[in-house]
């Protein structure tokens, strides 16, 4: 198969989350497990860093990656969801995987992947595993796709268990209050590892030290430390929890790799050129002030939504999209009603018919016109709006896919 021929095969033949929703969620590690065992365990070949968390995930995960790579490694970086091709998923020191090794792992292995009714995640995990093994790297940074606990990542022994933070987002597996997803998602503090909270409220920080206690972990709460003031590439005004967090990672870190000041500023100031990252807070254009983020919960729409607030407009244009599960009555409170909304639908199998998107947000007092794609809901933002207005493109991962 060709290069396409195969990442189709991988999307449409074994579900995959991001496009089927609950269909393609498995509740244990059965699979992940037969996998690494056939492929002879390769997540024991290179160290690791294990980064779970509602939002900032990826933002994290890069900080990191980008700092261990300024000081020298050679890093592998696993992430979730690509948002244009398969490959953004599996970098090294910020170079996407080949094709051919895309090609020919899914070649060796597609007898086995049917037999075992392997899904797109696990497939993807046992890939980026092997592929790092095979290429030595000195670490891999390793994003949790969903949760924690039951995640095809949680087979790694990291050196340093990361859990950005808890808001409500897939709920529908991971539980219907904080404690509940916070239980989810200390799944991978593990035996004698430390892990590092970054944000916590009350109820959430009674489950983590719980769980480090049972492990015998030690844990570490970024959340109190001092701000970081080091430049970033990446602007969201939600970067200053992840930006401790990802210190606190670098500082426990520090014991195993040769790490200074100047390698963690620069990792930080060149982040996105050392990992390829897109989507956080994205500048698109000036004139009109241009965004795209890829928010999509009520705990990170929140702070996007905050941070255009501070930013001083005429008129503010809001081109939106969302997936189908997406729980339009926690997220359309927050947006604000003198808008002028611009609605579209994700080109994926989980998107919102815009329509239905439409007669929701009219309950909210949102009002604005339906447009048949991302692209000419964009365009025609951009052509009604003045020099002095403010732009915002996002509701959802994919619709940020469509324009960068």
């Amino acid at each position: 198969m060709t290069y396409k021929e195969t990442t189709d095969w991988m999307f449409s033949q074994l579900p995959m989350f991001q496009m089927q929703g609950a269909s393609a969620y498995k509740k244990d590690l059965t699979n992940t497990l037969l996998l690494v065992e056939r492929l002879q365990h390769p997540e024991t070949k290179f160290k690791s860093i294990h980064v779970a968390g509602t939002n900032g995930k990826g933002s994290t995960s890069s900080m990191i990656a980008s700092i261990l790579k300024e000081a020298g490694y050679k890093v592998g970086l696993y992430t979730s969801p690509h948002l244009k091709d398969f490959r953004e998923r599996i970098r090294i020191n910020g170079e996407m995987i080949s094709e051919d090794f895309v090609v020919d792992f899914i070649s060796e292995n597609k007898s086995f992947f049917e037999a075992n009714q392997l899904s797109f995640f696990e497939m993807t995990v046992g890939l980026a595993f092997d592929y790092f093994a095979k290429e030595q790297v000195d670490v891999a940074v390793i994003e949790v796709g969903m949760g924690g606990r039951l995640d095809s990542t949680n087979v790694i022994s990291p050196l340093v268990s990361v859990i950005t933070n808890i808001g409500f987002d897939h709920t529908q597996f991971l539980g219907d209050t904080l404690p509940k997803i916070a239980a989810e998602k200390a799944g991978i503090i593990k035996s004698n590892i430390p892990v590092v909270i970054g944000e916590y409220s009350e109820e959430t920080k009674l489950v983590f030290t719980a769980k480090a206690k049972l492990e015998n972990a030690p844990i570490y709460f970024a959340q109190d430390n001092p701000e970081v003031t080091f430049e970033c590439a990446l602007l969201g005004d939600y970067q200053v929890h992840n930006k401790k967090t990802v210190l606190q990672a670098i500082e426990l870190l520090q014991s195993q790799f040769d790490i200074d000041e100047k390698h963690i500023k620069l990792g930080l100031k060149n982040v996105i050129q050392n990992t390829g990252l897109l989507g956080r807070w994205q500048i698109l254009k000036q004139k009109p002030f241009t965004v795209c983020d890829t928010a999509h919960n009520s705990h990170g729409l929140k702070i996007v939504l905050n941070q255009i607030q501070k930013h001083s407009f005429e008129t503010l244009h809001i081109v939106l999209g969302v997936v189908n599960d997406k729980d339009l009555d926690s997220i359309l409170p927050l947006f604000p009603k003198s808008a002028k909304y611009y609605f579209c639908k994700p080109n994926v199998p989980r998107g919102l018919d815009a329509e239905i998107l439409k007669q929701k947000a009219i309950d909210f007092s949102l009002f604005g016109r339906v447009f048949n794609s991302v692209s000419e809901a964009y365009d025609e933002a951009i052509n009604s709006a003045k020099d002095s207005d403010f732009i915002y493109i996002g509701g959802s991962t994919f619709v940020v896919a469509e324009i960068v």
